[in-house]
């Protein structure tokens, strides 16, 4: 496998293989002896732990912005708010993810605290692939508009205690959320479908 991705990328087999190999720490693949690299599934345990972790997360990063974004700030989250309305409307999952992952950036961003920052971009690869699972559910993404609204009203009135309750339900929604889709694609493989 790795020759082969190697040949077809024009590069040796080192970056390679230092490429799989972060790829398995961060739980994205699974490396099967004499066979390879296989993607790792999403299990209902990693999700937990994952969307637990993002919660927390989150949940700090929402209060320190609703102590330090400055107006300026407050502007490009409202932006990123219509971004991901106008991203609602495409029914394109893959702008509808980037404009979420714009939004809670700038989230993040305007803490200014480097450790958080850090935490929760090394939380984002295995939270991209779950926001695919819930952004493929089109009647969810009302709701998500709805909250990422809401987030941006409580940033903008500092009020740090109904920002966390909204990022708690949206976390809680989206957990939810993935967690249908994924049985629901489950049961479509037993049928065959």
């Amino acid at each position: 496998m790795e020759i082969h991705l190697a040949n077809k990328l024009g590069v040796s087999r080192t970056p390679i293989r230092e490429a799989i190999r972060k790829l398995e720490l961060e739980g994205l693949v699974i490396m099967i002896p004499r066979r390879g690299a296989e993607v790792a599934q999403i299990t209902l345990k990693n999700l937990k732990d994952v969307m637990e972790v993002r919660r927390a997360l989150d949940v700090l990063a929402i209060e320190l912005a609703c102590e330090r974004m400055n107006q300026q700030e407050l502007d490009t989250l409202y932006q990123a708010c219509e971004h991901f309305s106008a991203a609602v409307k495409t029914k394109d999952t893959r702008m509808l993810a980037e404009a979420d992952v714009a939004f809670h950036d700038k989230i993040v961003l305007s803490t200014g605290n480097t450790r958080l920052i850090q935490l929760v971009s090394n939380l984002s690869e295995q939270m991209y692939r779950y926001r695919f699972e819930y952004l493929k559910d089109a009647s969810s993404h009302e709701m998500l508009q709805q909250e990422h609204l809401e987030m941006y009203q409580s940033i903008m009135r500092k009020d740090r205690a109904t920002a966390a309750d909204i990022v708690r339900r949206h976390i809680n929604n989206q957990e939810k959320a993935i967690i249908e889709q994924l049985q629901l694609e489950k049961g479509d493989r037993r049928k065959g479908v």
